[in-house]
């Protein structure tokens, strides 16, 4: 009988179970507004289990992990990539000489960079080949973050996402909602579906004009408000958010009316828009990272497209402004980087920049933990605490005193393993 009774409990994963167990000198839960000391994580299949005060010493077979002398976070959450591309001076040729097979095998080095930067999940918001990359991560082919991806952006003819905007008459045709080209509320639909058949997590629609598109206006809004609706409500039967790439004002507006889940850039933001996103509890991702990239290679003739190179000189600057405003005025900001323009495994410079907009410290960590993991709809991400994904990244020093040591992780875990 004793024998019995010893077999349930291991069955079920009792107090016998193997633990990993963090010793956190200083840790960050990703809500809180301040961190507290000398805290023990205790993580099994994958999992955190509990979190207790003091440093637990464990039994003989489980494994401690040494942190004292660190600062332990959630897994931070980038909300928007571009895994499959980075930006150069030739990067507007590529798709003429590149198959898609070329695109995804390019894409595994960035994938591990962006996970031992520390962030352990990413959204990535446009890149067909990403699909597979996130599949190929799931099976534990390659090392990477755990991706949301939105497969194929959708955009209006000639609009930011239109994949022929630019190219001589006989490349440019007619694309339609399979390449993600929306006129109309039928073609919205149908667009959507087809991301949904594709196999994406979520839909993103670019509501405005593009810095980095080949078209002249970088703000005009390039949806109405009711194809904007029509992706909403079909994206939300089929169990799937929407953002929205959005510069201008008019865009901004029409998408925050129509249900997007996040507004991306939101560059041109005014008081008005801020306060429509709060009243609708729409979430904000700037993307410093990227007006910050393109306004310094704007300034060397040639690295762009002539027609691009004074939308970036324009909009480039006004990001931090705009944040702080969106900050103060209450809207929900979560983190997002736009690399792939900027560099992939520099994600953490944003931290920085947001500081230099204006935002506290600990709101800026928690944008990329508990707000970003709220924005995704995962309730499973974004905090350290029980029942929680075992998703822990660690830096040298104290990133509410200095928050350039986020550029120096040291300590990566995604769902219980170690990466770094």
């Amino acid at each position: 009988m004793k024998k019995y009774s010893l077999m349930i409990l291991i069955s079920m994963g009792s107090i016998w179970a193997q633990q990993t167990i963090i010793h956190a000198g200083r840790l960050l839960d990703g809500t809180s507004k301040k961190a507290v000391s000398k805290r023990s994580i205790l993580i099994e299949d994958g999992k955190i289990v509990d979190v207790v005060k003091g440093y637990k010493k464990g039994k003989s077979d489980d494994t401690i992990i040494d942190l004292k002398e660190a600062t332990v976070m959630p897994g931070w959450i980038d909300l928007h990539v571009h895994l499959s591309g980075e930006m150069n001076p030739k990067a507007y040729g590529e798709d003429f000489y590149m198959n898609i097979e070329d695109v995804a095998y390019r894409a595994v080095p960035w994938v591990e960079e962006t996970l031992m930067a520390g962030f352990t999940t990413v959204r990535d918001l446009g890149g067909e080949v990403m699909l597979s990359t996130r599949n190929a991560i799931k099976a534990g082919y390659i090392k990477g973050p755990r991706i949301y991806s939105a497969g194929r952006s959708l955009g209006t003819t000639g609009g930011h996402a239109d994949p022929t905007s630019g190219l001589n008459r006989k490349l440019m045709g007619d694309p339609g909602p399979l390449e993600g080209v929306v006129n109309g509320t039928d073609d919205a639909r149908k667009a959507v579906r087809q991301r949904y058949k594709d196999g994406s997590d979520l839909v993103k629609i670019t509501a405005t004009g593009g810095v980095l598109s080949v078209a002249k206006n970088g703000q005009n809004p390039q949806f109405t408000e009711e194809e904007i609706k029509e992706v909403v409500k079909t994206a939300s039967e089929y169990e799937m958010f929407v953002a929205a790439h959005a510069h201008g004002v008019e865009g901004m507006q029409r998408a925050i009316r129509a249900g997007v889940r996040t507004i991306e850039h939101g560059t041109l933001m005014d008081k008005e828009t801020a306060r429509l996103m709060v009243k609708h509890g729409t979430y904000y991702v700037p993307t410093i990272s990227a007006g910050e990239f393109v306004y310094e290679k704007a300034k060397n003739p040639g690295y762009f497209p002539e027609i691009i190179r004074p939308k970036a000189l324009a909009i480039g600057p006004v990001i931090k402004e705009t944040v702080g405003m969106a900050y103060k005025t209450g809207v929900k900001i979560a983190f997002g980087t736009d690399s792939g323009v900027s560099p992939h495994g520099d994600n953490a410079d944003e931290f920085r920049f947001m500081v230099e907009a204006g935002m506290k410290p600990i709101d800026v960590i928690n944008s990329a933990t508990s707000v970003a993991a709220e924005a995704l709809g995962a309730d499973d991400l974004g905090q350290i605490k029980k029942g929680m994904k075992a998703d822990i990244v660690a830096v040298p020093g104290d990133p509410l005193k200095d928050i350039t040591v986020t550029k120096n992780v040291n300590f990566v875990m995604k769902g219980g393993v170690v990466y770094k």
